[in-house]
């Protein structure tokens, strides 16, 4: 009955899109505690809406769903997951996805494809689903997912658990990040990476971290969000090494960048900037600059920076 109504309502035939922004890796990743002094592994993502994944549903009879491209595999899951939990486990159609995030690098091209199918899926029967229930089916459907569900809030997320550990109260500090992969980078499958075991010394200081990336967002204060990243990178380097990662440090210390920021799970770098300072000649000796040592698909993103917007 409930997927007669979804029919009679939009009609089949009918168009309903969903929509989701990538990210940038992460700006801190470890190990935090809850409320209750529990340990979680949990991430603060940095929100990237200048790329963005598009699910289209087309409303079918037949009560089969499908994708396109076919291999968007997680994605389709996520709509079947996402229609049983509105009622209509038997909803029918052709989902097709379109993205502009690349895929298997850190930008969370697999969730911004499950993001906009569940939202596709709540647009063609009339409702939406809140970012904390669109995160757990987001899980339930690839296993390990990020926070761009709360689209550009800043937030302590529970990757595998789809869950807020800590709402920081606010959006990023303003900056400009400068993204760039290594020459000899692949895609990455997140899920085939062993999660880090950390040591007794490093939970203790994602504490101190979890408090700066706090305290940045309430003040405003990129340049301790700069510290805070770094930090977090340095001991993803332990787990994770990526090739080049002392040549990236260099760069940031003689371009005097708040820090470095990379996606624990993928393969990208990130110089975080003075948003005030930066201007297009800085910036562009700074791409020449990785380029000349071999780092490639370099990118210019103001973060929550309207002022340097113009800039880039």
């Amino acid at each position: 009955m409930a997927d007669a109504a979804v029919d009679r309502r939009l009609g089949l035939g009918t168009l309903a899109d969903g929509h989701a922004i990538a990210h940038h890796g992460e700006l801190l990743q470890g190990v935090f505690e809850d409320d209750r002094g529990c340990l979680h592994r949990g991430l603060v993502t940095l929100p990237l809406d200048r790329l963005r994944s598009t699910a289209n549903l087309v409303l079918e009879e037949g009560g089969h769903l499908s994708v396109e491209p076919r291999g968007r595999v997680k994605a389709l899951r996520a709509a079947k997951l996402a229609a049983e939990h509105l009622g209509y486990p038997e909803l029918g159609g052709r989902l097709t996805i379109q993205s502009d995030i690349p895929m298997g690098h850190g930008y969370g091209s697999s969730t911004a494809d499950v993001i906009a199918s569940i939202r596709a899926v709540a647009a063609a029967v009339g409702t939406r689903l809140v970012p904390g229930v669109s995160s757990r089916l987001a899980v339930a459907a690839e296993t390990a997912s990020d926070a761009i569900a709360f689209e550009t809030e800043a937030l302590l997320f529970a990757q595998r658990e789809g869950v807020v550990l800590e709402h920081f109260g606010g959006s990023l500090p303003p900056f400009v990040l400068v993204g760039f992969k290594s020459g000899v980078s692949t895609g990455i499958d997140t899920l085939e990476l062993a999660p880090a075991r950390y040591s007794t010394d490093e939970i203790q200081l994602f504490r101190v971290l979890r408090a700066m990336v706090a305290r940045s967002v309430r003040y405003q204060d990129a340049h301790l969000l700069g510290q805070a990243a770094t930090m977090s990178a340095r001991i993803s380097q332990r787990h994770l090494p990526k090739p080049y990662f002392d040549v990236v440090v260099d760069i940031a210390a003689h371009y005097q960048a708040y820090g470095i920021q990379v996606a624990h799970s993928g393969s990208l770098f990130g110089l975080m900037l003075d948003a005030q300072s930066a201007s297009r000649e800085s910036i562009h000796t700074i791409i020449a600059a990785l380029g000349d040592r071999g780092f490639q698909d370099i990118g210019t993103f103001p973060i929550n920076a309207e002022e340097a917007a113009h800039v880039f």
